[in-house]
Order: C-alpha cells, then sequence, then structure tokens
C-alpha cells in the first residue's frame, strides 16, 4: 500500500479567509478557514492582516504564516473528506482572547520599535 506526499505547489487568497490551494499533483481545493482559527495557535489568525501574511515555504511545500502556525499538506489536500472533523475538533478550543490578538499586532509591533531604535542607537555610534 503506497502513501501519497502531498505538498502546495501554489495558492491565492480568493475571499477573506479563503484560500485556492493548488497540490504537486494538479488537484486543487478552495478552503474557508474562518471556522477552525481557533485555539493558541490558530486563533491570532482571526487578524486578517496576519491571516493575509500566508505564505508557501517553497522547500516544505507547507502554508506557513508569521506566527509559526501551519497546516499539514495532506490535510488540506483531503479537505473534502476532514474538514468538517477539523471544524468540530476546532470548536473545543478556546477562541483567542481580545488580548491574544492585540499582543500579536502589538508583539509585532514592539518588535520592529526595538528593532528601529537599536539601528538609530548604531547609526549614531558611527
Amino acid at each position: 500500500m503506497s502513501h501519497e506526499i502531498y505538498s502546495v505547489s501554489n495558492f491565492e487568497v480568493v475571499a477573506p479567509y479563503t484560500l485556492r490551494i493548488r497540490f504537486n499533483d494538479a488537484s486543487e481545493q478552495v478552503i474557508n478557514f474562518l471556522p477552525i482559527l481557533r485555539g493558541e495557535l490558530f486563533g491570532p489568525l482571526q487578524d486578517i492582516s496576519l491571516f493575509n501574511q500566508v505564505r508557501l515555504d517553497a522547500e516544505s511545500g507547507v502554508l506557513v504564516w508569521p506566527n509559526e502556525a501551519d497546516f499539514d499538506p495532506a490535510t488540506l489536500h483531503g479537505w473534502d473528506k476532514v474538514g468538517d472533523a477539523m471544524i468540530e475538533m476546532a470548536r473545543s478550543w478556546p477562541d483567542p482572547s481580545p488580548n491574544t490578538l492585540r499582543s500579536t499586532k502589538v508583539g509585532a509591533g514592539a518588535k520592529k520599535m526595538k528593532h528601529n531604535k537599536k539601528a538609530s542607537r548604531q547609526h549614531r555610534a558611527q
């Protein structure tokens, strides 16, 4: 018995929280991720600006987000079979608190500010 190994070859954002994903076997899935954006890892992706920062790791063929969230390509490939079960499972995950969403934004901004201050100090030292 052989087990197919899938990777994402391309994707596009087609609506809020919805991606059209193409796989290495030329198949595709259109997935609305909003129902599963819950819990510590996926909940922050309810922030549409963070969700839209999705990128394809070309080496691994995996969709990844800046907060290190990702989905197994095999799960995405079989979404028509496993999606309902994933959504049901996600319902048991806690919704992110507004503070979690805010800290994701603040955290990114704080890192940028810290970097800018450091660069400014280095510039002045020269």
